[in-house]
């Protein structure tokens, strides 16, 4: 069963407009806010154990703490990029409860003493942009933006930066150089973005989801948020589920809920097929065997003891109808092509990944090019300014272990063809 934490009032009617909004009890969490004090509400996200919903996982309150105590301006990035592969869980919450964000980025505003804040969405999200923009200008409207919000001493302004299809701007220095007119590539860390951000200024960037959680919990409390999920993953997580189900779609469950009854819960199976593998959390993470996902959990720490992770929620099902040489090959040319070509592992690493993976797709490939691609791999990691590197070979790691005994299959299957082929002719 879903447990609709976050998305109660979705699917109601008029949900995504500021009346529909406030018939419902929006904005009334941030009306209570402002009674608190900006350390009590960093104090109580923390208390929450709320974890970053946008891949890494880090503890949100955590992260708000590391700001310095001192007066420069500090700024608010809500990342809405999205750009990891078969993840949209991002869009339905722009789409479908847009106050419910900005609602989360004013309470986490006033929390961190931001008088700004910036909204970056990708450029294909069209239809998101105009939901937002419009519910920026009514909450300006309505005076829970700009100066005075709510009638208090507390004046905030937020804008929304769209994105040019860059997936690489989805981490978050990116995302920052790219909000200040540059390249968009990430940056060395330290110095961190709480300490030395956009223009140089503290700033903290938080996913949409996490964003979104933010008014549950202060609404509800630490406990009532506490008693779902498990002590290191609290709360619900929205789930993408995409590949071979019957109703793909994005699901809100408890954090530790079982993948075989998430895969479930989203039709199960097409008739007649048996499952071969699940990527977890999106693109970057280690596949998981039919096998391993009979014990798979839903949360960071159980999928980070399969060798796998949590990432951004994107679960892609694979049934016995699936090559997997195929989708390795989909995987990495995406790297290649996202990759910004700032690290040289990475730059050329992609693209040497991309090209042996796709040689045996096409027939040209040899049993020694299993070695090559875990040996360039892992050459790769660990060696570069963000993870989008680490993001090509994991896969190509655990795949080519994982599934060695289908890639040889396809190898030998293509060299019998091309020697019968010789024969013949």
């Amino acid at each position: 069963m879903e447990h609709r934490l976050l998305s109660e009032h979705y699917y109601k009617e008029g949900h995504s407009s500021l009346a529909g909004y406030k018939s419902l009890g929006g904005y009334e969490t941030l009306h209570k806010v402002l009674d608190k004090t900006p350390e009590e509400v960093v104090c109580i996200v923390k208390d929450s154990g709320l974890r970053g919903r946008g891949g890494a996982g880090f503890p949100t309150g955590v992260k708000w703490g590391f700001l310095p105590n001192n007066s420069e301006p500090r700024y608010l990035l809500c990342n809405a990029d999205e750009g990891e592969p078969c993840t949209f869980k991002d869009r339905l919450i722009m789409e479908k409860a847009p106050h419910q964000l900005i609602e989360g980025m004013l309470i986490s505003a006033w929390g961190i003493k931001s008088h700004k804040s910036y909204i970056y969405i990708r450029g294909e999200y069209q239809n998101c942009i105009r939901i937002m923009e419009k519910a920026i200008r009514s909450a300006y409207d309505e005076g829970y933006l700009g100066k005075n919000v709510c009638g208090r001493d507390f004046h905030h302004d937020m804008d929304i930066y769209v994105g040019a299809g860059a997936y690489i701007c989805g981490e978050e220095t990116g995302m920052i150089s790219s909000l200040e007119g540059k390249k968009g590539q990430p940056k060395l860390k330290p110095p961190f973005p709480a300490v030395r951000g956009y223009l140089d200024k503290p700033t903290i960037v938080n996913n949409v989801e996490t964003l979104a959680a933010v008014v549950v919990i202060l609404r509800d409390g630490v406990e009532a948020f506490r008693s779902i999920g498990t002590e290191k993953s609290p709360g619900t997580k929205f789930f993408s589920v995409s590949g071979c189900v019957r109703t793909p779609g994005n699901y809100e469950v408890p954090l530790a809920y079982p993948l075989m009854d998430l895969i479930e819960l989203a039709g199960g199976l097409r008739e007649g097929r048996k499952l071969k593998a699940v990527i977890p959390g999106g693109s970057s993470a280690p596949v998981l065997t039919a096998k391993e996902c009979e014990k798979a959990r839903m949360d960071f720490e159980s999928l980070a003891e399969l060798g796998s992770m949590l990432g951004s929620g994107s679960v892609i099902v694979m049934d016995d109808s699936c090559s997997m040489v195929d989708m390795l090959s989909v995987i990495e040319q995406f790297y290649h092509h996202e990759s910004c070509g700032q690290c040289t592992p990475c730059r050329e690493g992609t693209g040497w990944l991309s090209k042996v993976v796709d040689d045996i797709l096409k027939g040209q490939g040899r049993i020694h090019d299993l070695s090559l691609i875990q040996g360039i791999a892992e050459n790769m990691m660990g060696k570069t300014i963000c993870a989008l590197s680490d993001a090509a070979a994991l896969p190509a790691i655990s795949f080519v272990t994982k599934f060695r005994d289908e890639f040889e299959q396809h190898i030998r299957k293509t060299l019998v063809q091309k020697k019968e082929e010789g024969l013949s002719a």
